[in-house]
């Protein structure tokens, strides 16, 4: 299948796609993974589509997910941006792999060192810390990750899940290339900060989560079928205390996709892609009708009367339940908005 040519953004100084393909999904978070031929297929589609920017992490099914998109983008290295994430990681312990947060450089260091095995190349285009460990001084982390660039083994800097304050202070030990966060519509908070120090400093803004882990879609979730292991089950916006009040709005925002003639994925896309030009959104989906109506996106375009009206449907206070339970908001560092 010949390549599509997609428009363009700047990311790490390298032109990519300006959609970019979340690879979590094929691996992790939302219950059962679909079997790996599944997972391949899909990244050979994003490829064909003309995908550019490809994002996976240490964490992401434990190290599956890197075992399973490194090999398929091997032989697209020279006009691909491979990116991964460490500072967040599975560890054996006597109940088994957990999750843990560790920010030390030897931790920086050996996730770096594991992911490049998995993913079986000798060179990450883009490596993000995943959480800052709070426990370590940040300008450590930042250290180590520019040593490993100065080694050749990382080729840009970013961070995930940030402030604008950690942004800056991060940027000051060494230049920032992304950082990557939770964005859309329904999760707004990066409008207090962060995305305006990312202009600041050149750099880009990755979005994940552009259609609110499937809300902004045809067909939002129904909590009941949740798969056990899906992490959706502790986000408070999916209990039906909240959930009910979010469904009326994305009834709303589905009315409005009508009205501006595209899917209800590709309104909330194409409005992150009008918000700013360092803005790439990065949705993740297991379906190839998926990711071709998200890419879709780029063709829509939003008239301002419609634009102001989506605004206030989705303001921040109309949103019910905060973005992360307790625990989870203690582990991330971002400007939320309060009620």
């Amino acid at each position: 299948m010949t390549t599509m040519r997609l428009p363009t953004r700047q990311v790490a100084g390298r032109a990519v796609s300006a959609i970019g393909f979340g690879c979590m999904n094929l691996s992790h978070a939302y219950g059962q993974p679909p079997p790996a031929e599944h997972g391949r297929a899909l990244l050979h589609a994003a490829l064909d589509a003309g995908v550019t920017l490809f994002d996976t992490a240490a964490l992401y099914g434990f190290g599956a997910n890197e075992s399973l998109v490194g090999p398929v983008l091997a032989p697209h290295r020279p006009r691909i941006v491979l990116c991964t994430k460490g500072g967040m990681a599975g560890v054996a312990s006597a109940d088994g792999v957990k999750r843990v947060i560790d920010g030390r450089p030897v931790a920086i260091r050996r996730n770096c060192e594991d992911s490049l095995r998995r993913l079986g190349t000798d060179h990450i285009d883009l490596y993000y810390l995943h959480r800052w460990d709070k426990a370590v001084p940040l300008e450590d982390s930042i250290g180590e990750m520019a040593r490993l660039k100065a080694e050749g083994k990382i080729g840009a800097l970013g961070l995930s899940e940030v402030s604008a304050a950690t942004i800056r202070r991060a940027h000051a030990v060494h230049p920032i290339a992304a950082v990557q966060s939770e964005y859309s519509l329904w999760s707004r908070n990066a409008e207090l900060g962060t995305l305006q120090a990312c202009r600041e400093i050149g750099a880009a803004y990755v979005a994940f989560s552009p259609v609110a882990r499937g809300v902004l879609t045809a067909e939002p979730p129904d909590p009941a079928a949740f798969d056990a292991k899906d992490i959706r089950r502790a986000m408070p916006r999916f209990e039906a205390a909240h959930y009910a009040a979010n469904l009326a709005l994305a009834a709303a925002h589905r009315a409005l996709a009508a009205e501006a003639g595209c899917s209800p994925a590709q309104l909330a896309i194409a409005w992150l892609l009008q918000r700013a030009p360092h803005i790439v959104p990065l949705p993740g989906t297991t379906s190839l009708v998926h990711l071709h109506d998200n890419l879709g996106a780029l063709q829509v375009r939003l008239d301002a009367g419609l634009v102001v009206r989506l605004e206030a449907l989705w303001n921040p206070g109309a949103v019910s339940g905060p973005r992360y339970n307790e625990q989870n908001s203690r582990e991330v560092d971002t400007e939320e908005f309060t009620a």
